[in-house]
């Protein structure tokens, strides 16, 4: 039994220092998921790798929170959804009027840039179908998109065959770019 995965079983038992015990073994390992995931976005956004991997973090082993965690993979399994979640409700707070709604501000060298924030909710649109249609495979490609993990990696955690990802990354690639061309 790894040690996250000892310290995750701890926290289920309910033991508080468990969490601050948590917190240094997985943390750069979630930062720099944070940070592939976000490598793309445009400069000055405000959410950062390191807010990201905090929020990530309350929401996975916070206080009132009841998940249980059954090893190491289903916890990045889950911070990778968690991460998921934080993109797509940042995206869906900036389009709100509150927030400057459909105002923005463009810099020169913006001018022809694309709008990720729509990109990003009409993926998540898309992955959300797909969930209902093939669960796995909409986990791979949130372990694959949102949490930077390779195929082996992302194979390991879903319990499933190199090849068989591959397979389903291919299906769910060409599915979701099918489904948000066309929404």
């Amino acid at each position: 039994m790894s040690e996250v995965t000892r310290i995750l079983s701890a926290i289920e038992q309910g033991n508080p220092q468990a969490a601050e015990q948590l917190l240094p073994l997985v943390y750069d390992e979630l930062r720099k998921l944070a940070a592939v995931q976000m490598a793309q976005d445009r400069p000055g956004e405000t959410l950062n790798p390191t807010a990201m991997v905090h929020e990530a973090y309350l929401r996975l082993v916070g206080e009132g929170n009841a998940r249980r965690y059954h090893d190491r993979g289903h916890f990045f399994a889950a911070a990778a959804t968690a991460m998921r979640h934080i993109r797509i409700d940042q995206a869906r707070r900036k389009k709100t009027q509150k927030h400057g709604g459909n105002v923005q501000r463009l810099e020169l060298e913006d001018v022809a840039a694309s709008a990720p924030d729509d990109e990003l909710m009409a993926l998540d649109e898309a992955l959300t179908t797909l969930a209902a249609l093939d669960a796995r495979k909409a986990q791979l490609v949130e372990l694959r998109f949102f949490a930077g993990l390779t195929n082996d990696q992302a194979a390991a955690v879903l319990g499933i065959s190199p090849t068989t990802a591959d397979r389903d990354w291919a299906f769910a690639r060409a599915w979701l770019r099918d489904a948000v061309r066309g929404s």
